[in-house]
């Protein structure tokens, strides 16, 4: 069993899938940071000044100044302001993956067009006539 498992770590997929999900990782957190730090300030700058991440609706009763003084009193509330940037960062990120994938495949048809071998050129006109003129002398 662990002679399987040594096999299936050493696989390359496995291992460039953790490549993958390490890097994802990283990137997760630089695009939090572009939607909290720089984003979200200037979408409050033209909606007046409304911070996204601080929109809350309470459920239930009291009164909080914010949504953090709220949550530490315990009080239920639907943080959609936190659902908003959850959006944003879905959208930056699946933008970025989708132009890593439209490069690498670009990449890929750039190979495939070099290693394809060169087809054989057909005969020239002059020679299919000079074969129908023989055909027809026959």
């Amino acid at each position: 069993m662990i002679k399987e498992f040594k096999d299936f770590i050493a696989k390359g997929n496995v291992m460039d899938m953790a490549v993958g999900i390490i890097i994802g990782a990283a990137f997760t957190a630089i695009v939090t940071s572009l939607v909290g730090d720089l984003i979200n300030p200037i979408i409050s700058l033209f909606m007046g000044g409304i911070d996204f991440a601080g929109q809350y609706v309470l459920l239930g009763e009291g009164e909080y100044g914010s949504i953090g003084a709220a949550e530490e009193a315990g009080a239920a509330v639907f943080a959609y302001g936190r659902f908003i940037m959850a959006i944003i960062n879905f959208l930056i990120i699946a933008f970025v993956v989708f132009m890593l994938v439209k490069a690498v495949n670009k990449t890929k048809k750039a190979e495939v067009e070099e290693e394809a071998p060169a087809e054989p050129a057909g005969p020239t006109q002059e020679e299919l006539l000079a074969d129908i003129l023989a055909a027809l002398k026959k």
